[in-house]
Protein backbone atom coordinates (compact mmCIF):
# COMPACT_ATOMS: atom_id res chain seq x y z
CA UNK A 1 0.00 0.00 0.00
CA UNK A 2 1.15 3.77 -0.93
CA UNK A 3 -1.40 5.02 1.33
CA UNK A 4 -1.46 5.45 5.13
CA UNK A 5 -2.96 3.66 7.78
CA UNK A 6 -6.27 5.17 8.20
CA UNK A 7 -9.72 5.81 6.32
CA UNK A 8 -10.14 7.95 3.57
CA UNK A 9 -11.57 8.21 0.25
CA UNK A 10 -9.19 6.93 -1.89
CA UNK A 11 -6.46 4.13 -1.36
CA UNK A 12 -3.68 3.14 -3.44
CA UNK A 13 -1.55 -0.07 -3.72
CA UNK A 14 1.71 -0.23 -5.67
CA UNK A 15 2.99 -3.28 -8.12
CA UNK A 16 6.56 -2.81 -9.29
CA UNK A 17 8.66 -5.09 -11.09
CA UNK A 18 8.35 -7.46 -14.70
CA UNK A 19 5.67 -8.91 -13.75
CA UNK A 20 3.32 -6.05 -12.53
CA UNK A 21 1.22 -6.40 -15.98
CA UNK A 22 0.85 -10.18 -15.72
CA UNK A 23 -0.35 -9.35 -11.89
CA UNK A 24 -3.21 -6.95 -13.19
CA UNK A 25 -4.32 -9.41 -16.07
CA UNK A 26 -4.89 -11.84 -12.89
CA UNK A 27 -7.00 -9.70 -10.59
CA UNK A 28 -8.35 -7.00 -13.17
CA UNK A 29 -11.54 -6.89 -15.04
CA UNK A 30 -11.96 -4.15 -16.98
CA UNK A 31 -15.56 -2.66 -17.58
CA UNK A 32 -17.04 -2.40 -20.61
CA UNK A 33 -15.35 -3.57 -23.77
CA UNK A 34 -11.82 -3.12 -22.89
CA UNK A 35 -10.03 -6.51 -22.78
CA UNK A 36 -6.46 -5.27 -22.55
CA UNK A 37 -5.88 -2.53 -20.09
CA UNK A 38 -2.39 -2.11 -20.88
CA UNK A 39 -1.85 1.06 -22.49
CA UNK A 40 0.65 3.53 -20.83
CA UNK A 41 -0.58 6.09 -18.32
CA UNK A 42 -4.44 5.80 -19.12
CA UNK A 43 -6.55 5.07 -16.30
CA UNK A 44 -9.14 2.04 -16.52
CA UNK A 45 -11.65 1.61 -14.72
CA UNK A 46 -13.33 -1.75 -13.52
CA UNK A 47 -13.53 -4.35 -10.33
CA UNK A 48 -10.36 -6.29 -8.33
CA UNK A 49 -11.82 -10.10 -8.66
CA UNK A 50 -10.51 -12.63 -6.22
CA UNK A 51 -9.64 -16.15 -7.41
CA UNK A 52 -13.66 -17.18 -7.31
CA UNK A 53 -14.62 -14.46 -9.90
CA UNK A 54 -16.09 -12.34 -6.44
CA UNK A 55 -15.62 -8.67 -6.66
CA UNK A 56 -13.51 -7.78 -3.75
CA UNK A 57 -13.96 -3.60 -4.80
CA UNK A 58 -14.89 -1.50 -8.18
CA UNK A 59 -11.22 0.49 -9.02
CA UNK A 60 -9.42 2.64 -11.44
CA UNK A 61 -6.17 1.19 -12.57
CA UNK A 62 -2.89 2.35 -14.34
CA UNK A 63 -0.22 1.02 -15.92
CA UNK A 64 3.53 3.05 -16.39
CA UNK A 65 6.26 0.88 -18.78
CA UNK A 66 9.91 0.59 -17.32
CA UNK A 67 11.61 3.68 -17.72
CA UNK A 68 8.99 5.95 -16.66
CA UNK A 69 7.95 5.03 -13.73
CA UNK A 70 8.62 6.28 -10.28
CA UNK A 71 10.67 3.27 -9.36
CA UNK A 72 11.90 2.95 -13.08
CA UNK A 73 10.52 -0.32 -13.16
CA UNK A 74 7.21 -1.75 -14.92
CA UNK A 75 4.56 -0.57 -12.67
CA UNK A 76 0.89 -0.49 -11.42
CA UNK A 77 -1.20 1.30 -9.39
CA UNK A 78 -4.91 0.91 -8.58
CA UNK A 79 -7.05 3.21 -6.93
CA UNK A 80 -9.88 1.63 -4.46
CA UNK A 81 -11.83 3.24 -1.62
CA UNK A 82 -9.60 3.77 1.34
CA UNK A 83 -10.89 1.23 4.05
CA UNK A 84 -8.49 -0.41 5.72
CA UNK A 85 -9.70 -3.76 5.55
CA UNK A 86 -10.39 -2.88 1.49
CA UNK A 87 -7.21 -2.39 1.01
CA UNK A 88 -5.64 -5.22 2.92
CA UNK A 89 -7.83 -7.66 1.05
CA UNK A 90 -6.68 -6.32 -2.62
CA UNK A 91 -3.31 -6.53 -0.98
CA UNK A 92 -3.75 -10.04 -0.30
CA UNK A 93 -5.79 -11.05 -3.36
CA UNK A 94 -1.59 -9.28 -4.83
CA UNK A 95 0.18 -11.30 -2.34
CA UNK A 96 -1.33 -14.98 -2.94
CA UNK A 97 0.41 -14.55 -6.70
CA UNK A 98 3.99 -15.04 -5.83
CA UNK A 99 4.83 -11.54 -4.85
CA UNK A 100 6.30 -9.71 -1.39
CA UNK A 101 4.87 -6.88 0.16
CA UNK A 102 7.62 -3.64 0.12
CA UNK A 103 10.00 -2.88 2.67
CA UNK A 104 10.56 0.50 4.40
CA UNK A 105 11.51 2.89 1.86
CA UNK A 106 11.97 0.17 -1.02
CA UNK A 107 10.13 1.78 -3.86
CA UNK A 108 12.33 5.08 -3.79
CA UNK A 109 15.20 2.07 -3.09
CA UNK A 110 14.74 0.91 -6.95
CA UNK A 111 14.16 4.42 -8.07
CA UNK A 112 17.38 5.01 -7.29
CA UNK A 113 18.92 1.70 -8.40
CA UNK A 114 17.73 1.97 -12.14
CA UNK A 115 19.14 5.24 -12.12
CA UNK A 116 15.93 7.51 -11.84
CA UNK A 117 17.14 9.49 -9.11
CA UNK A 118 20.49 9.89 -7.55
CA UNK A 119 21.08 8.94 -3.66
CA UNK A 120 20.22 12.51 -2.41
CA UNK A 121 17.38 13.30 -4.14
CA UNK A 122 16.18 9.87 -2.71
CA UNK A 123 16.94 11.23 0.78
CA UNK A 124 14.93 14.55 -0.44
CA UNK A 125 11.62 12.61 -0.84
CA UNK A 126 11.79 11.43 2.57
CA UNK A 127 12.54 15.00 4.28
CA UNK A 128 9.45 16.18 1.93
CA UNK A 129 7.22 13.78 3.33
CA UNK A 130 8.70 14.60 7.17
CA UNK A 131 8.51 18.29 6.07
CA UNK A 132 6.57 19.93 9.19
CA UNK A 133 6.83 24.22 7.48
CA UNK A 134 7.44 26.12 4.21
CA UNK A 135 11.01 26.48 5.58
CA UNK A 136 11.33 22.32 5.56
CA UNK A 137 9.13 21.91 2.45
CA UNK A 138 11.00 24.55 -0.16
CA UNK A 139 14.62 22.79 1.22
CA UNK A 140 13.58 19.07 0.45
CA UNK A 141 11.56 20.52 -2.95
CA UNK A 142 14.72 21.92 -3.94
CA UNK A 143 16.71 19.32 -2.88
CA UNK A 144 14.47 16.97 -4.85
CA UNK A 145 14.58 19.21 -7.89
CA UNK A 146 18.42 18.47 -7.67
CA UNK A 147 19.67 21.57 -6.34
CA UNK A 148 21.87 19.69 -3.46
CA UNK A 149 23.41 17.49 -6.43
CA UNK A 150 24.41 20.09 -8.49
CA UNK A 151 26.34 21.85 -5.44
CA UNK A 152 28.64 18.78 -4.70
CA UNK A 153 28.68 18.09 -8.18
CA UNK A 154 30.32 21.34 -8.70
CA UNK A 155 33.12 21.07 -6.10
CA UNK A 156 33.31 17.10 -7.86
CA UNK A 157 33.83 18.35 -11.45
CA UNK A 158 36.30 20.80 -10.11
CA UNK A 159 38.19 18.09 -8.06
CA UNK A 160 38.34 16.19 -11.08
CA UNK A 161 39.57 18.47 -12.97
CA UNK A 162 42.58 19.25 -10.64
CA UNK A 163 43.27 15.59 -10.01
CA UNK A 164 43.61 15.01 -13.88
CA UNK A 165 46.41 18.12 -13.82
CA UNK A 166 48.12 16.48 -10.72
CA UNK A 167 48.10 12.72 -12.96
CA UNK A 168 49.51 14.30 -15.11
CA UNK A 169 52.37 15.26 -12.97
CA UNK A 170 52.42 11.46 -12.55
CA UNK A 171 52.98 10.44 -15.85
CA UNK A 172 55.93 12.70 -16.48
CA UNK A 173 57.70 12.71 -12.85
CA UNK A 174 60.99 13.73 -14.53
CA UNK A 175 59.08 17.08 -15.10
CA UNK A 176 57.96 17.31 -11.40
CA UNK A 177 55.22 20.26 -10.99
CA UNK A 178 56.29 23.82 -11.86
CA UNK A 179 56.06 26.45 -9.82
CA UNK A 180 53.66 28.39 -12.28
CA UNK A 181 51.28 25.17 -12.18
CA UNK A 182 51.62 24.70 -8.38
CA UNK A 183 50.55 28.26 -7.78
CA UNK A 184 47.54 27.05 -10.19
CA UNK A 185 46.86 24.00 -8.66
CA UNK A 186 46.86 25.89 -5.34
CA UNK A 187 44.02 28.22 -6.14
CA UNK A 188 41.98 25.81 -7.66
CA UNK A 189 42.24 23.99 -4.59
CA UNK A 190 41.63 26.57 -2.30
CA UNK A 191 38.68 27.19 -4.11
CA UNK A 192 37.25 23.88 -3.65
CA UNK A 193 38.42 23.83 0.16
CA UNK A 194 35.90 27.13 0.55
CA UNK A 195 32.95 25.62 -1.06
CA UNK A 196 33.26 22.51 1.04
CA UNK A 197 33.43 24.44 4.27
CA UNK A 198 30.72 26.98 2.89
CA UNK A 199 28.27 23.73 2.53
CA UNK A 200 29.28 22.68 5.69
CA UNK A 201 28.53 26.05 7.43
CA UNK A 202 25.24 25.60 6.20
CA UNK A 203 24.15 22.52 8.30
CA UNK A 204 23.57 24.46 11.38
CA UNK A 205 20.43 26.42 9.89
CA UNK A 206 19.78 22.94 7.43
CA UNK A 207 19.15 20.73 10.88
CA UNK A 208 16.76 23.37 12.34
CA UNK A 209 14.97 23.34 9.26
CA UNK A 210 14.55 19.83 9.14
CA UNK A 211 14.69 18.93 12.61
CA UNK A 212 13.05 22.23 14.60
CA UNK A 213 14.93 24.62 16.91
CA UNK A 214 14.44 23.46 20.06
CA UNK A 215 13.36 25.56 23.26
CA UNK A 216 13.79 24.35 26.60
CA UNK A 217 11.73 25.94 29.42
CA UNK A 218 13.23 25.50 32.69
CA UNK A 219 13.74 26.72 36.16
CA UNK A 220 13.11 25.90 39.56
CA UNK A 221 9.52 24.47 40.65
CA UNK A 222 6.50 26.89 40.60
CA UNK A 223 8.26 29.85 38.68
CA UNK A 224 5.88 29.65 36.16
CA UNK A 225 7.10 26.63 33.46
CA UNK A 226 4.06 25.04 32.47
CA UNK A 227 1.59 28.32 32.20
CA UNK A 228 4.39 29.61 30.07
CA UNK A 229 4.48 26.49 27.74
CA UNK A 230 0.60 26.46 27.63
CA UNK A 231 0.95 30.13 26.48
CA UNK A 232 3.02 29.35 23.95
CA UNK A 233 1.01 26.54 22.54
CA UNK A 234 -2.32 28.27 23.14
CA UNK A 235 -3.83 25.83 24.91
CA UNK A 236 -3.85 24.01 27.97
CA UNK A 237 -1.15 21.51 27.46
CA UNK A 238 0.51 21.13 31.32
CA UNK A 239 -1.25 20.51 34.39
CA UNK A 240 -0.82 24.48 36.47
CA UNK A 241 -1.06 24.32 39.94
CA UNK A 242 0.47 25.97 42.67
CA UNK A 243 2.27 22.64 44.26
CA UNK A 244 5.82 22.35 43.81
CA UNK A 245 7.10 19.80 41.83
CA UNK A 246 3.50 18.88 39.67
CA UNK A 247 5.80 18.18 36.47
CA UNK A 248 7.58 15.20 37.36
CA UNK A 249 8.61 14.38 33.55
CA UNK A 250 8.93 16.55 30.46
CA UNK A 251 6.37 17.41 28.02
CA UNK A 252 6.80 18.39 24.51
CA UNK A 253 4.92 20.05 21.84
CA UNK A 254 5.44 21.25 18.11
CA UNK A 255 4.45 24.74 16.88
CA UNK A 256 5.02 26.52 13.46
CA UNK A 257 6.59 29.78 14.35
CA UNK A 258 7.53 32.02 10.97
CA UNK A 259 8.01 28.95 8.83
CA UNK A 260 10.45 27.27 11.53
CA UNK A 261 9.15 23.90 12.98
CA UNK A 262 9.99 24.76 16.90
CA UNK A 263 9.59 21.82 19.42
CA UNK A 264 8.94 23.61 23.36
CA UNK A 265 9.76 21.23 26.05
CA UNK A 266 8.79 21.72 29.68
CA UNK A 267 10.74 20.40 31.56
CA UNK A 268 10.89 18.90 35.62
CA UNK A 269 11.23 21.72 38.04
CA UNK A 270 15.05 21.55 39.16
CA UNK A 271 15.78 21.60 42.97
CA UNK A 272 17.37 18.90 45.59
CA UNK A 273 14.24 16.10 45.68
CA UNK A 274 13.68 12.69 47.51
CA UNK A 275 11.34 11.56 45.45
CA UNK A 276 12.72 8.59 43.17
CA UNK A 277 10.18 9.75 40.40
CA UNK A 278 11.14 13.38 40.32
CA UNK A 279 14.31 12.78 40.54
CA UNK A 280 13.96 10.63 37.50
CA UNK A 281 12.20 13.79 35.79
CA UNK A 282 15.07 16.24 36.80
CA UNK A 283 17.74 14.01 35.45
CA UNK A 284 15.57 14.01 31.90
CA UNK A 285 15.20 17.76 32.13
CA UNK A 286 19.19 17.84 32.30
CA UNK A 287 19.61 15.96 29.81
CA UNK A 288 16.85 17.81 27.59
CA UNK A 289 18.82 20.91 28.25
CA UNK A 290 21.80 19.79 26.69
CA UNK A 291 20.51 19.18 23.28
CA UNK A 292 18.45 22.54 22.89
CA UNK A 293 19.24 25.61 21.34
CA UNK A 294 18.19 27.61 23.67
CA UNK A 295 16.57 27.60 27.22
CA UNK A 296 13.95 29.81 28.46
CA UNK A 297 15.41 30.15 32.05
CA UNK A 298 12.26 31.31 34.31
CA UNK A 299 12.56 32.96 37.72
CA UNK A 300 10.28 34.19 40.11
CA UNK A 301 11.18 37.33 41.62
CA UNK A 302 8.33 36.97 43.69
CA UNK A 303 10.51 34.29 45.82
CA UNK A 304 12.51 34.93 48.35
CA UNK A 305 16.76 35.00 47.64
CA UNK A 306 15.81 34.22 44.25
CA UNK A 307 18.92 36.28 43.16
CA UNK A 308 21.19 34.26 44.52
CA UNK A 309 19.58 31.32 43.49
CA UNK A 310 19.70 32.55 40.02
CA UNK A 311 23.11 32.74 39.95
CA UNK A 312 23.31 29.66 41.75
CA UNK A 313 21.36 27.60 39.05
CA UNK A 314 22.99 29.37 36.07
CA UNK A 315 26.85 28.38 36.87
CA UNK A 316 25.52 24.45 36.40
CA UNK A 317 23.58 25.29 32.75
CA UNK A 318 25.23 24.26 29.65
CA UNK A 319 27.89 26.50 28.80
CA UNK A 320 27.20 26.22 24.87
CA UNK A 321 23.47 27.29 24.88
CA UNK A 322 22.21 30.31 24.43
CA UNK A 323 20.09 31.16 27.40
CA UNK A 324 17.17 33.36 27.82
CA UNK A 325 15.97 34.64 31.63
CA UNK A 326 12.46 35.62 31.79
CA UNK A 327 11.68 36.85 35.25
CA UNK A 328 8.18 35.77 35.74
CA UNK A 329 5.08 37.48 37.86
CA UNK A 330 5.84 41.24 37.52
CA UNK A 331 2.13 41.15 38.23
CA UNK A 332 2.96 40.85 41.86
CA UNK A 333 5.77 43.43 42.24
CA UNK A 334 4.44 47.13 42.55
CA UNK A 335 7.39 49.04 40.75
CA UNK A 336 9.55 46.53 38.65
CA UNK A 337 12.22 49.42 37.82
CA UNK A 338 12.73 49.32 41.54
CA UNK A 339 13.76 45.64 41.14
CA UNK A 340 17.63 44.79 40.37
CA UNK A 341 16.63 42.14 38.18
CA UNK A 342 20.46 41.61 36.26
CA UNK A 343 22.47 42.12 39.77
CA UNK A 344 24.89 39.20 40.00
CA UNK A 345 23.80 37.59 37.34
CA UNK A 346 26.32 36.80 34.23
CA UNK A 347 23.70 36.85 31.79
CA UNK A 348 23.05 40.46 29.99
CA UNK A 349 19.74 40.32 28.62
CA UNK A 350 16.60 39.18 30.19
CA UNK A 351 12.57 39.84 30.21
CA UNK A 352 10.03 40.49 32.59
CA UNK A 353 6.93 38.30 32.31
CA UNK A 354 3.78 37.46 33.51
CA UNK A 355 2.35 34.44 32.92
CA UNK A 356 -1.13 35.26 34.95
CA UNK A 357 -1.64 38.87 32.76
CA UNK A 358 0.16 37.62 29.78
CA UNK A 359 2.76 40.60 29.76
CA UNK A 360 5.54 40.51 27.88
CA UNK A 361 4.40 37.51 25.81
CA UNK A 362 4.70 39.22 22.69
CA UNK A 363 7.66 41.00 23.06
CA UNK A 364 8.72 37.43 24.04
CA UNK A 365 7.02 35.72 20.71
CA UNK A 366 9.30 38.32 18.57
CA UNK A 367 12.28 37.92 20.69
CA UNK A 368 12.37 34.03 20.35
CA UNK A 369 11.58 34.51 16.04
CA UNK A 370 14.42 36.99 15.96
CA UNK A 371 16.95 35.02 17.87
CA UNK A 372 15.59 31.48 15.48
CA UNK A 373 15.82 33.89 12.45
CA UNK A 374 19.27 35.06 13.43
CA UNK A 375 22.02 33.65 10.67
CA UNK A 376 19.25 31.23 9.05
CA UNK A 377 20.24 31.51 4.88
CA UNK A 378 17.96 33.21 2.52
CA UNK A 379 16.21 29.40 0.94
CA UNK A 380 15.49 31.76 -2.16
CA UNK A 381 18.54 31.11 -4.02
CA UNK A 382 21.32 29.06 -1.25
CA UNK A 383 21.72 25.81 -1.07
CA UNK A 384 21.51 24.80 2.27
CA UNK A 385 22.48 21.35 3.92
CA UNK A 386 20.46 19.52 6.29
CA UNK A 387 21.56 16.10 6.08
CA UNK A 388 24.33 15.13 8.89
CA UNK A 389 25.56 12.27 6.67
CA UNK A 390 26.29 14.63 4.15
CA UNK A 391 27.84 16.91 6.11
CA UNK A 392 30.02 14.11 7.53
CA UNK A 393 31.02 13.10 3.40
CA UNK A 394 31.83 16.82 3.16
CA UNK A 395 34.16 17.17 6.14
CA UNK A 396 35.72 13.97 5.46
CA UNK A 397 36.10 15.42 1.96
CA UNK A 398 37.47 18.51 3.01
CA UNK A 399 39.97 16.40 5.36
CA UNK A 400 41.44 14.79 2.18
CA UNK A 401 41.25 18.21 0.29
CA UNK A 402 43.33 19.68 3.34
CA UNK A 403 45.51 16.78 3.07
CA UNK A 404 46.27 17.72 -0.85
CA UNK A 405 47.06 20.56 -0.44
CA UNK A 406 49.46 20.49 2.15
CA UNK A 407 51.19 18.28 -0.07
CA UNK A 408 51.40 20.52 -3.22
CA UNK A 409 52.64 22.63 -0.82
CA UNK A 410 55.44 20.53 0.14
CA UNK A 411 56.29 19.68 -3.65
CA UNK A 412 55.51 15.62 -2.14
CA UNK A 413 55.18 12.84 -4.48
CA UNK A 414 52.46 14.26 -7.28
CA UNK A 415 51.26 10.27 -6.53
CA UNK A 416 50.60 11.00 -3.26
CA UNK A 417 48.70 14.29 -3.79
CA UNK A 418 46.73 12.53 -5.78
CA UNK A 419 45.51 9.55 -3.77
CA UNK A 420 44.28 12.20 -1.27
CA UNK A 421 42.36 13.82 -3.96
CA UNK A 422 40.94 10.73 -5.21
CA UNK A 423 39.79 9.86 -1.27
CA UNK A 424 37.92 13.45 -1.14
CA UNK A 425 36.52 12.91 -4.55
CA UNK A 426 35.30 9.48 -2.97
CA UNK A 427 33.73 10.86 0.03
CA UNK A 428 31.54 13.34 -2.70
CA UNK A 429 30.75 10.30 -4.45
CA UNK A 430 28.88 8.64 -1.19
CA UNK A 431 26.72 11.67 -1.13
CA UNK A 432 24.85 11.52 -4.32
CA UNK A 433 25.59 7.35 -4.61
CA UNK A 434 28.16 7.17 -7.28
CA UNK A 435 29.57 5.25 -4.78
CA UNK A 436 27.72 3.26 -2.52
CA UNK A 437 27.25 0.07 -0.66
CA UNK A 438 24.14 -2.04 0.73
CA UNK A 439 24.92 -1.22 4.58
CA UNK A 440 24.70 2.43 3.43
CA UNK A 441 21.25 2.19 1.42
CA UNK A 442 19.46 -0.12 4.34
CA UNK A 443 20.18 2.70 6.79
CA UNK A 444 19.09 5.62 4.45
CA UNK A 445 16.06 3.51 3.60
CA UNK A 446 14.97 2.13 6.61
CA UNK A 447 13.65 5.63 7.83
CA UNK A 448 11.24 5.73 4.87
CA UNK A 449 7.88 5.09 5.12
CA UNK A 450 6.82 1.76 3.26
CA UNK A 451 4.66 3.25 0.91
CA UNK A 452 7.62 5.34 -0.80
Amino acid sequence: MITPPGEGGIGAVRIAGPEASAIVEKIFCPAGDEKEPHRPFHMYYGHIMDKRGDVIDEVTLVEMPEGKSYTGQRQAEIFCHGGQFVLRRILREILGYGIRSAEPGEFTRRAFLSGRIDLARAEAVADLIASKTEYAYSTARKNLLGLLTEGVDTIRDKSINLLAEIEASVDYPEEGIEATTKDKMLAELDHIIKEAKRLIDTYRSGKIIKEGFRIAIAGRPNAGKSSLFNLLLNQNRAIVAPIPGTTRDYLTEWIDLEGIAVSITDTAGLRKSSGIIERAGQKSARGILNNSDLILWLIDITRKGWQKEAVKDLKKMPQKIDILLLYNKVDKVKDISKVPLFSGLDATAGMAISCLTKRGLEHLRKELIRRINAGMPDLTDQLVVTSERHKRKLELALKFFKRARIGIGKTLSPELIAFEMRQGINEIDEITGRIYNEEILDRIFSRFCIGK
